[in-house]
Formats: C-alpha cells, structure tokens, sequence
C-alpha cells in the first residue's frame, strides 16, 4: 500500500477518521466544486457531505462518533491510498480528490512553552536576541545557572513562585519562564480558519529568515463547549529568529502563508482512542534535506507540563468563546540544536526540507518547506466558503 498505512494508522481500519478533500465538480456534490467533508474508514474515502456542511458542525455534533458510525450507503470519493498520493503537491491532479487540512472554519490557536526543554530553548532565543550564533554559549550559561530539570516544577504552584523569585534576583527571569511555569499559559492565534495546509502540502518560512524550524505537536479538536472530541498532528511552523528579537514579532514569526499545517486527518475519541490516549502518545519528527542532512527526534506527551484538558479549559470558557468551536496546538519539546552548516548555529530549514511528523495512533503528516512568496497563496477563505455553500443551497 506504498505504506500509506503509515499516513492513516492502518488505513482507517481501525479508529474514526475525519478530514476534508477537494472534489472536482464531475465527482463533487450536487456537482459543485470544492471541499468537502469525509469519513475515512477501510482504506475507502466517503462522502459526508449529504449531513455536514464544515468539520466545525461535524465536531460541534453531540454524540458524533455514534452517529457517523450508523451512516449507511455513503458515497466513496475513491481510495484513501489514492487520494493520499495525490495529495502530494508535486504529484496532485487537481481533477482528482485530494486532502486539505482538516479543520475549516474553527479557530486556530496554540500554546508554547508546555515543555521545559523548549522552555530552556525560549530564553536563549531572548536573550541572543534571534542571532543563532550565540545560541551555543549562552545555552551552556543559562542552563548551568537554571538547571536542565525543570520537570518537577508545577506551574502555577508555590514551589514555581518560589523558584520566580530567586530567578528574578539571579537577573534571569524571562517572559518565557513566565508562561513557562507561571500560573497562565501562553496561548496565542496560530492561524486563521480555512488557511491551514494540509497533509502532502508546502509548507512557508520567511525568505530572509534564518533561524527557523518546525514545531511537531497534537492538535486538539475542541467544540463550541469546550469538549475536546478528537486530535491531528500540527506543525506550528516557527521564526525564531524573529521572534527572538522580540516578542511582539510574534504575529510574523508564527503566522504566514503556509506555516500551519494540520493532518492528515482529524481522528474522533472512542473506545480505541482517547485522551489519556493522547496524554501518553509520542510525536516523532524527521526532517530530510535535499543536501543529505538529517535530523530525528521524539516529543512524549507524558512530558509537558500542563495537562491538555487545563490548557482547553484556559482557552475556551466563560471569558472566551468559539460559536465555531477550534483547533488547538498543544506546544512541544522540540527545539531543534542540531548544527547543519555552521558549528555552533544550530539548525534552521533550507528550501526542498522534507517534515514528517508522526505517531502511533495519528498517523503521518508530510510537507516540504519552501519560501512564503514561493508556494501556492492562500485563496479560499470566508467568502469562498459562504459562497460555495450558497451554490450547493440553491443546487
């Protein structure tokens, strides 16, 4: 199966898979062109277009796995192995389903600093001001002074107040180390809805950056209550050379043409996936370069420091609501200080770079990187999406 068994854990035969594809109008609803929203399940991709409109109403649905699971004489878009390879940009017929990312409409937002080792990553970033050159040294002197174990601090408790403290009359504390184990999370908009790639997709980075790198991390499916129904893998594509001279870089370091990709596909709790699931679930990385370089890293779930359902709950409540409901980025422990050119500057992305990101029970999300202003503009937002269902309305 070209292992695309890898892409979607066992081809779909086991979980309940949800997702969008782009369907030309021959194959298209009401013969209408556009995404569409699908049921993956024994290497088959369905239509659910007949009963949701947009994902967001999908995981907005009460008691969905149920309901999904009682639909009967679907329409098949084709094989999920098909569609998957033709979701591939370089490799994609446009006449032919291909997926996109998952979420529509919802919300995109994300937490950082959820994991010490990133934490420790963070404050270098500040404090070498976004020049990687100096990340090497100052990671030796500010791990020396703060200590590499962190993990046992509770943020928010009274032994992290304590720590504040000291931290603040040593001179290092750091906003970073706020959010880090203070008793708020960082949580900030990734994303606008309907911009986020997908699996098979380019994925964007600053031309004249040259610190970056992507961030591997579980994606939550929330609902408009707050219920997280399920999970993907994300890449929250990061500038850390911008963001490292300032912090309120943060818009350009996070959120440009392609730099959030989702996928492959929306996975929905059951008996055979749940949160404590997630909670124990390992993320992977590899990156391959067209020059040959390498890298390969792990980011367990077991290790972040505040538990997803408490970053949810700091997300979404009664001082601030999605009607939409929204996907969530949970942070990760990734920061990459691998040297690729020069000795001591650590890693950034060349053009050509491979991501996969992948996990046992989510399955496999690949891109290639490329420049912003090289891969393919984002184009169909808000107005696309009201007009397409305007068409299928009055079809």
């Amino acid at each position: 199966m070209r292992e695309m068994d890898k892409v979607v854990p066992n081809l779909g035969s086991k979980g309940v898979f949800v997702g969008r594809c782009f369907v030309s109008d021959t194959q298209a609803y009401k013969g209408i062109y556009g995404p569409h929203v699908v049921l993956v399940k024994n290497n088959e991709v369905f239509d659910l277009s007949e009963y949701f409109s947009s994902t967001a109403q999908l995981i907005n649905t009460p008691n969905v796995v149920s309901k999904l699971l009682k639909l009967e004489h679907l329409k098949s878009l084709g094989k999920l192995d098909d569609i998957l390879e033709n979701s591939i940009f370089s490799e994609r017929k446009s006449e032919l389903p291909y997926f996109v990312a998952p979420n529509d409409i919802q919300a995109v937002k994300a937490c950082g600093v959820t994991f010490i080792e990133s934490l420790l990553e963070r404050v270098i970033e500040e404090k070498a001001k976004g020049d990687a050159s100096k990340a090497s040294e100052l990671r030796t002197v500010i791990i020396d002074k703060i200590g590499e174990d962190l993990s046992t601090v509770t943020p928010g408790s009274k032994n992290a107040m304590l720590l504040k403290k000291e931290l603040q009359n040593q001179g290092l504390w750091s906003q970073y180390l706020e959010v880090g184990i203070g008793k708020d999370a960082e949580i900030f908009t990734k994303s606008q809805p309907l911009s986020s790639v997908g699996y098979g997709a380019e994925v964007g980075v600053l031309e004249d950056s040259n610190w970056n790198n992507p961030e591997p991390e579980v994606v939550l499916a929330v609902s408009k209550e707050g219920r997280i129904v399920g999970a993907a893998l994300g890449n929250d594509v990061n500038l850390r050379d911008y963001e490292g001279r300032s912090a309120l870089l943060l818009g350009e370091a996070k959120d440009q043409n392609g730099s959030c990709a989702i996928g492959p596909l929306i996975r929905l709790f059951d008996d055979s996936f749940t949160l404590d699931t997630i909670k124990k679930e390992t993320i992977n990385l590899k990156i391959t370069g067209v020059d040959g370089f390498e890298l390969i890293a792990s980011s367990p779930m077991g290790k972040i420091s505040r538990a997803p359902e408490k970053l949810v709950a700091q997300a979404i409540g009664k001082n601030h609501q999605y009607p939409d409901g929204l996907v969530l980025f949970c942070g990760t422990m990734f920061a990459p200080t691998k040297d690729r050119d020069i000795p001591g500057n650590g890693f950034t992305h060349k053009v050509g770079d491979k991501v996969e990101i992948f996990s046992e029970h989510l399955g496999t999300l690949a891109n290639w990187v490329n420049d912003c202003d090289k891969i393919a503009p984002w184009e169909w937002g808000i107005s696309s999406f009201l007009e397409f269902h305007t068409k299928r309305s009055l079809a």
